[in-house]
């Protein structure tokens, strides 16, 4: 399949080398000219991938133009991005291309997922990629299971066959939402995570957010129509693991900081890669009260990046709350 894969970060060039290695015609798309030219020079994402080799065979561009041919468009820009890009690449894509989103996040104006803003912007459906999948490992061809969702099959089982290889296992499911969801949400709960790796607490209050954390994304995703057995899959409980305990987590990394007493606008002013946490905490806080969703972590977490609270006050205040079954 000719492959054109949008963004250039770690997790877009992660996925650009998955498809290389089996086989596919890959170009992947960069918004900026002379980071793309870079990446051409040095073989090498030294940016956002650092360390490793990228195949020869992928092509690099700037110009969105190049998306014309492509049988199969993956979508990897960050959350804050994905509706202007969807706008800039249009007039290019093939009306029977497939098109799957790697991209975890809510738009933050409209709170709308992002199979929602794409619906908005091409007027057609597309599919979901997530799960626990670090650029980083992926990269490496550490194995790594995934989930597509969409409400085509057969177009499920194309993007599975494309992306599916020795090292890349990808499963199919119906539940965008849920997928969707499980994918976005847990970001925010590893920030509160990375709270408590740095103010220096233990494992047992790590397994109780975390816990308490899948309950909540299960509250919300269920009230807006997805299946509760998603959030115990790859896209839930899989990505909620990794992201909550790995180190090449952004977002627990953030929170670790924030737990140490640094300033948001320090520690993001000195990040080149996106924590989507931060960015989607108010919305997904703004989300859950739209549908009189009890979500205290992630109300807490949204009033640690949007207002300043301290997280040891935040945290007693999530001890303190009334007693209640669970």
């Amino acid at each position: 399949m000719k492959c054109f894969v949008i963004g250039n970060g770690g997790w877009g060039t992660a996925l650009g080398m998955t498809l290389a290695g089996n086989g596919h015609d890959v170009t992947l798309w960069g918004p900026f000219e002379e980071e793309i030219a870079a990446i051409r020079a040095a073989g090498e994402n030294t940016v956002y991938l650092p360390g490793v080799a990228i195949p020869s065979s992928i092509q690099w561009t700037s110009n969105p133009a190049g998306a014309k041919e492509a049988d199969l468009i993956v979508v990897v820009v960050p959350s804050r991005f994905v509706r202007s890009t969807l706008e800039t690449f249009k007039p290019y894509l093939q009306e029977n291309a497939l098109i799957v989103s790697a991209t975890k996040g809510l738009d933050e104006k409209t709170h709308q997922r992002m199979s929602e803003v794409a619906h908005d912007v091409l007027g057609r459906d597309i599919a979901i990629l997530s799960g626990p999948s670090h650029a980083e490992e992926v990269a490496r061809g550490v194995p790594t299971a995934v989930t597509v969702a969409g409400t085509d099959f057969q177009t499920l089982e194309k993007i599975q066959q494309a992306f599916s290889g020795k090292t890349f296992r990808v499963y199919t499911s119906d539940d965008v939402i849920g997928v969707e969801l499980g994918g976005t949400l847990k970001n925010i709960i590893a920030v509160a995570a990375g709270i408590l790796d740095g103010i220096g607490l233990g494992d047992n209050s790590k397994a109780a957010l975390m816990t308490r954390g899948l309950a909540e994304i299960t509250r919300l995703g269920t009230a807006l129509g997805a299946k509760p057995e998603t959030f115990s899959g790859l896209s839930g409980i899989g990505d909620l693991i990794v992201t909550c305990a790995s180190r090449h987590s952004r977002n627990r990394a953030v929170g670790e900081r924030l737990g140490k007493g640094e300033s948001l606008a320090e520690i993001m002013g000195g990040m080149k890669q996106v924590a989507e946490g931060v960015w989607n905490a108010k919305a997904a806080r703004d989300l859950a009260k739209e549908h009189g969703i009890d979500m205290p972590i992630t109300e807490e977490v949204c009033a640690i990046v949007e207002d300043g609270k301290d997280p040891r006050q935040a945290l007693k205040d999530l001890m303190s709350r009334d007693p209640k079954a669970e």
